[in-house]
């Protein structure tokens, strides 16, 4: 379902839900991330979607990077919980969503053969020196800042 990010915007819809969502951020032993690009705009981004009821917040950023990447994750902590209600996500479908996601990281948990999913074009292993050089949203790219920084700070929003 395509989707619209609105940051700091005057102009943005306002949100009807909240739902919540997880996001991983994975790095191989060479320190490389697991990027994917999106599907449904193009825009290169980190592996995640929504918890679904009766699972572990655990349970679905492994689920999810599984799903939109092909590899299997072990979660090893918590980057950040954002919940800015000036960033808001509106679907097509009416849905506009307040961000709410807690970013995790983790590892690999056995190698893989990366592959592309309905919700995802490409797969990469990106090194943190070229990510600016992929067209990446500012959210995301704020939360790959944060999460590829101090490994014992947690950044809330």
């Amino acid at each position: 379902m395509p989707k619209t990010d609105y940051y700091n915007d005057p102009e943005a819809p306002k949100a009807n839900s909240l739902v919540v969502a997880v996001g991983v951020i994975v790095q191989n032993a060479s320190g490389h991330v697991l990027m994917i690009q999106r599907s449904d705009n193009g825009l290169w981004a980190l592996p995640g979607g929504a918890q679904e009821l009766g699972e572990s917040t655990q349970d679905a950023a492994v689920r999810e990077t599984f799903e939109e990447t092909g590899v299997r994750v072990e979660v090893t902590g918590v980057t950040g919980i954002y919940s800015d209600p000036a960033h808001v996500i509106a679907y097509d479908d009416g849905e506009v969503r307040q961000e709410f996601i807690i970013m995790l990281r983790a590892v690999p948990a056995n190698p893989t053969q990366l592959r592309t999913s309905a919700e995802s074009r490409n797969v990469e292993w990106v090194s943190p020196d070229a990510l600016e050089s992929k067209s990446i949203g500012p959210s995301t790219l704020a939360r790959l800042r944060h999460g590829l920084g101090s490994k014992d700070a947690v950044y809330l929003s």
